[in-house]
């Protein structure tokens, strides 16, 4: 894992977008068959638009796997896509505690944080998972707005 986050940091190329990959495939797999199904079936569920179906799923997974950052981050998806962001941010700091380069987590969370109204606290967010993964192009915009926030000028 340590020369697949040195190759998604690299500023130059494209060798990043395969490392990228092969970082989110490793981190899908939780070491049970049986609970990458529920990871699978709480995704389709959010993609589908279901998001109280995932959170079943997702539940599920979380309680049988508590030591998987995957399943927290995708449960906080659910949480959030219900307008449930307490227990969402909540999530996201467990997968955080579990996998700290989590860098969808990171995203994640600074789009909750910049909804609720803390900038300051979303800016690091996104500037923490850039720091990780600086091609990330939901973090660049969300950092990108918030820093035009900061200096005054309205978007």
């Amino acid at each position: 894992m340590e020369e697949l986050f040195r190759r998604l940091a690299e500023p130059q190329g494209e060798s990043w977008r395969i490392a990228e990959s092969d970082i989110l495939r490793e981190w899908s797999k939780s070491g049970s068959a049986a609970m990458d199904v529920l990871l699978q079936r709480g995704e389709k569920a959010l993609d589908d638009g279901d998001p109280a179906t995932a959170l079943g799923h997702l539940t599920a997974l979380t309680d049988h796997a508590p030591d998987f950052a995957t399943g927290f981050q995708a449960r906080a998806a659910a949480y959030a896509a219900l307008g449930q962001f307490g227990p969402a941010i909540s999530d996201l700091a467990r997968a955080l505690q579990l996998e700290p380069r989590h860098f969808p987590a990171l995203t994640q969370l600074g789009f909750m944080l910049e909804e609720t109204g803390d900038i300051e606290r979303a800016l690091a967010a996104y500037r923490a998972s850039l720091a990780i993964h600086p091609h990330q192009q939901e973090a660049i915009d969300g950092a990108a707005r918030l820093e035009r926030q900061q200096d005054g000028t309205d978007i």
